[in-house]
């Protein structure tokens, strides 16, 4: 599939907290949608290599959270290092989609632009500087339509599933709100 720069490129990471500056990230997966929202390709889903020392601190809910998911063993058995995640990943954006044209796409995508941005700069710069943001659509959606019927999403908090459940809940404001 040749390059469209009306392409979207949806991105989820999974880190080991919230903490910009000290957690580190241990998941990422993307998928290319067009503007339209159907899914074109979806990329790799790359757990990447933490120490134990890392995995250790983090804090209950992602350590319950990871656990329950598979990640942490997942983590622990990768072999990608973040700079690999990230050349891989920009591998497979750049096959869809060229450089500075797509805004970054995802629920609360800006925690996970400010990941980026320390640990792969060269993939957040291959964005457009806007986000689409989709928790933003649903904070809208929650204030100004709280009578009309609401998103249920089965967050498994894996990152191709998150990309996925991001992809699906724009479609239902598309559906509930746009039109």
């Amino acid at each position: 599939m040749a390059q469209d720069s009306g392409n979207l490129i949806w991105i989820d990471l999974e880190m080991t907290g919230l903490d910009t500056i000290n957690d580190a990230i241990i998941e990422i997966a993307t998928i290319v949608t067009s503007s339209e929202l159907e899914i074109l390709a979806e990329g790799p889903a790359i757990a990447i290599h933490q120490p134990d020392s890392v995995l250790a601190g983090m804090d209950e809910w992602n350590t319950n959270q990871h656990g329950k998911s598979g990640l942490t063993e997942r983590v622990r058995a990768s072999r990608y290092t973040t700079a690999e995640a990230e050349r891989l990943t920009l591998e497979f954006v750049s096959t869809h989609v060229p450089a500075n044209t797509s805004p970054m796409c995802g629920n609360s995508i800006c925690q996970d632009r400010r990941f980026m941005h320390r640990l792969m700069p060269g993939l957040e710069a291959y964005f457009h500087y806007r986000n689409l943001d989709v928790s933003t659509v649903k904070e809208l959606y929650r204030r100004w339509a709280p009578q009309r019927p609401q998103f249920d999403k089965d967050s498994s908090h894996l990152a191709l599933d998150d990309v996925r459940d991001s992809i699906n809940e724009l479609r239902f404001y598309r559906e509930h709100f746009f039109s």
